[in-house]
């Protein structure tokens, strides 16, 4: 018998997520933006945008936390994962969307901060886990390059034998 996948176990990879190296990131991107967009006579644009990125943070850490949660549980289920993410991204969502109505057009820096911060987020998780890839693949070309010297039997230089 199967188990329907809403009931089936939630299992997550390990993924390198570093909320203080992104926040120390988000700090010197919203200086640069508040000091650009001051430049430009657009002050509080670059303020919104520091707030789309703080909300992106926000969001993350709080990905972080219910994903520990749920999966310190005996049988963490997809369901609450699934129920608690719609509810938290449709927080920031309706946050970030009456901020950029209230406030527009200079509120829409609020998207642009909490589109980059997703931007920040992907590489910052991909890039730890690229590096690890490509240290393991030149590792193992290493180690074949030890173990089987060019020419012999085996080795990728060669043809396969019929």
């Amino acid at each position: 018998m199967t188990t329907p996948a809403q009931d089936a176990p939630l299992v997550f990879p390990s993924v390198a997520f570093r909320p203080v190296r992104l926040l120390a990131i988000c700090c010197a991107l919203t200086a640069i933006a508040v000091v650009l967009a001051g430049v430009a006579g657009y002050l509080m644009v670059g303020v919104f945008f520091g707030i789309g990125l703080a909300l992106g943070l926000l969001n993350a850490v709080l990905v972080q936390r219910s994903v520990e949660s749920i999966t310190a549980e005996d049988h963490p289920l997809k369901r609450k994962m699934a129920l608690n993410s719609a509810t938290r991204l449709l927080v920031i969502t309706v946050v970030g969307l009456t901020i950029a109505f209230i406030f527009r057009p200079l509120g829409l820096g609020v998207l642009f901060g909490l589109a980059l911060f997703q931007v920040l987020l992907v590489l910052s998780t991909a890039l730890p886990v690229w590096k690890k890839i490509r240290a393991g693949s030149e590792d193992s070309d290493a180690a074949a390059d030890i173990t089987t010297p060019p020419g012999a039997a085996g080795s990728a230089d060669e043809a396969p034998k019929d």
